[in-house]
């Protein structure tokens, strides 16, 4: 079948560090390439929390060889934004931003890709849209109510204030330090019965001592029930409490689009992982043509792929994209 015109080799769906990566691998290749991004440049990291630190030292977050430099080994979000941003503004990436990604229909081995502002044609496809766009809802009586927010920013808003903080993650543990440090009034509601075993091994010690002096409150093996506009009720193992409360945060983590792949054609496992169907070597899913870079090839098991080891799905993509190309 002959080509279409203005056809690109690969169209990027996601412009985070992951989608920036396999542009930089496309151009390498040769490969006419375009990113897709429905918010800003890196638009997950730009919603972090204003004073994030990352698990990964400078070095393990670097994109084509080139150095992140940072004032601690462990960077914040601002050095974050800045590092990508020049990466991609410097080597003119070619990216349109606030444009979502509405379909992508697959026939006669090309792909054409709706967007809020436009229609595309591309001979393959890579989904790197991470996981940070949908938050795991309790669906519980009033998370819908004003004062509940599923993503977390600055702690001075909540300065003085009664905060419930749902969640026992790096995110949770994150904000209920630096609210407390800003003067509010904490309280952690903990499923489990002790913090995730997988929150920073800097940040561990610090969060333990604040609870065990009381500073923070804890709640283990606790579960919220309801959220009211003044007060909340929270079934624990000692019965119901309802305390006082001003704010909800609900960090209970996020999870990647399933939806959008299943429309695509992408099949999920069946075990409760929703893993996506890929090629351990080159990415492809079982939609011939549409690959998966980064976290999302991890279904609901979102610890598992990070920037710091899924960078290395570029080049495979790309390689085999530029063999298929010769053959």
């Amino acid at each position: 079948m002959q080509t279409p015109k203005n056809t690109y080799d690969v169209i990027i769906i996601g412009g985070g560090p992951i989608g920036i990566a396999c542009a930089l691998e496309a151009e390498k290749k040769n490969l006419s390439y375009l990113i897709l991004e429905k918010g800003c440049l890196v638009n997950s990291l730009y919603h972090y929390p204003t004073n994030m630190t990352f698990f990964s030292t400078s070095e393990k977050l670097e994109l084509n060889g080139i150095p992140f430099i940072s004032n601690n080994p462990k960077p914040r979000k601002a050095e974050a934004l800045e590092y990508y941003r020049r990466i991609a503004t410097s080597n003119k990436i070619n990216i349109n931003l606030f444009e979502k990604v509405t379909g992508v229909e697959s026939k006669n081995n090309f792909h054409n890709i709706t967007t809020i502002k436009n229609n595309y044609t591309a001979k393959n496809v890579v989904v790197a849209t991470g996981f940070y766009d949908i938050p795991n809802y309790l669906n519980i009586p009033g998370e819908d109510l004003p004062k509940v927010a599923h993503y977390y920013g600055d702690p001075h808003y909540y300065a003085t204030q009664k905060t419930i903080v749902v969640g026992a993650s790096n995110s949770a543990v994150d904000a209920a330090l630096e609210i407390y440090r800003k003067g509010g009034e904490v309280t952690m509601i903990v499923r489990k019965e002790e913090i995730g075993r997988r929150v920073k091994y800097w940040v561990r010690p610090d969060i333990d001592n604040r609870i065990k002096e009381g500073g923070i409150k804890a709640l283990f093996n606790a579960n919220l029930k309801e959220i009211r506009e003044t007060e909340v009720v929270i079934e624990t193992p000692e019965g119901e409490q309802t305390l006082e409360n001003d704010f909800v945060l609900m960090l209970t983590g996020y999870r990647p689009n399933f939806e959008f792949l299943k429309k695509m054609g992408i099949k999920l496992s069946n075990d409760g992982r929703k893993i996506p169907q890929y090629d351990n070597e080159t990415m492809e899913t079982n939609v011939k043509g549409i690959y998966l870079a980064g976290v999302i090839c991890g279904g609901v098991e979102t610890h598992k792929w990070f920037i710091e080891n899924s960078r290395v799905h570029a080049k495979m993509i790309m390689e085999d994209l530029a063999q298929k190309a010769e053959a």
